[in-house]
């Protein structure tokens, strides 16, 4: 049986649109999960706010905090389960 190219699965690819601690970091354009990805880490490198010791962690600045829950440092695999509390599909 021959595989086939891998489809991008659709969930991913719906439109969100963010709140606004969210959108004051990315915009309040509503995009993909995907993008809003792309926009944080552009965010983050932008204002060096990754941590020089631990790259694994995000130090926060004052947009960020809002959207980290109020928290200075996060992981960047705890960022995207805090990030996903912010944004909805649009329907």
């Amino acid at each position: 049986m021959a595989k086939g190219k891998r489809k991008p699965n659709a969930a991913f690819m719906t439109p969100q649109s963010p709140d606004p601690a969210l959108a004051a970091v990315i915009g309040d354009k509503a995009v993909p999960r995907t993008e809003i990805t792309k926009k944080l880490w552009a965010y983050i490198k932008k204002n060096g706010l990754q941590d020089k010791k631990n790259r694994r962690n995000i130090n926060g600045d004052d947009k960020l905090v809002a959207v980290f829950g109020g928290k200075k440092t996060v992981s960047m695999f705890e960022m995207t389960k805090l990030v996903s509390k912010h944004f909805k599909a649009v329907k």
